[in-house]
């Protein structure tokens, strides 16, 4: 049992790709991350990807965009889980997103090495949609942003990333990936609008084989509880849909039964699970 690292998202792909795409959903974010990559790689510090490898092949795999947290695979051998951890001692991370199994046993055997601490920061659950339950109809009407609404999407995109992920977004990182969106090559975004003014804002890109991912998912906390959201998440997952994708697929909240409910009633249906760790001094 071994590491192998890659000096690209391509390389990476020629050996973890199959293996990933064995189970589509479940790899959505990694096969999507590496497919924006590819797509646009100046919108990114160079990944870290690598594979952990037995005598059967391709046991998982892990990628990740400084300074954003490593993104695991499911593991076929949880002996490999430690292998990887070991490998990756030294590397500077802020912590992770993968199968509750594999994280754990991956922060323990991480922080053993490494030193400092770990905690659970969510538990996330993957959807998976393959056919749309139109909403309600309600005010508004959904629209693809353009590049007048960059000020918006500077003001929201941080503002999600606080209050869902409790991260900070630094200013750089969100000019590169704003810049990535108006070149066209990066996440698209639609807005919900009501009278002339956007109140809710909906995200798009992550493509794997045969699917992509929606998010993210964000309205402003004084527009709540209207179904601005819900009717935007059918409409972009709709045309996502039309437009060839198999599949879309999201990551929610388990401990917002509101979202998770939501999601369900226009189609989107529970994959797996997930956890997202933060690693701590």
């Amino acid at each position: 049992m071994h590491t192998q690292r890659f000096d690209s998202v391509a390389a990476f792909l020629e050996v973890a790709g199959p293996y990933l795409a064995a189970r589509e959903a479940e790899h959505n974010l990694i096969l999507g991350v590496s497919s924006t990559v590819q797509r646009d790689p100046d919108a990114f510090e160079p990944p870290l990807v690598a594979t952990v490898e037995g005598m059967g092949g391709v046991l998982g795999a892990v990628l990740r965009t400084p300074p954003h947290n490593l993104i695991m695979s499911e593991f076929a051998d949880p002996a490999a889980v430690a292998v990887l951890a070991r490998e990756l001692s030294a590397e500077p991370l802020p912590g992770l997103v993968g199968p509750p199994d594999a994280a754990r046993a991956f922060s323990e055997a991480w922080v053993e090495t490494h030193g400092g601490s770990w905690r659970v920061v969510r538990r996330e659950r993957i959807y998976q949609l393959t056919a749309v339950t139109t909403p309600l109809p309600g005010a508004g009407a959904p629209r693809l942003a353009n590049a007048s609404d960059r000020g918006v999407l500077a003001d929201w995109l941080p503002a999600f990333e606080l209050e869902a992920l409790d991260e900070v977004v630094e200013r750089g990182i969100l000019e590169r990936g704003l810049d990535s969106w108006a070149r066209g090559s990066g996440k698209r975004f639609w807005l919900w609008d009501v009278d002339g003014r956007p109140v809710s804002l909906v995200g798009a890109g992550g493509r794997t084989p045969n699917g992509i991912r929606i998010g993210p998912v964000y309205t402003p906390p004084e527009e709540r509880g209207r179904g601005y959201a819900s009717r935007l998440t059918a409409y972009v997952s709709e045309t996502l849909l039309a437009e060839g994708h198999r599949f879309c697929f999201l990551y929610t909240d388990i401990d917002n039964p509101t979202a998770n409910d939501i999601y369900q009633q226009i189609g989107y249906r529970p994959v797996t699970d997930a956890l997202m760790v933060s690693f701590g001094a």
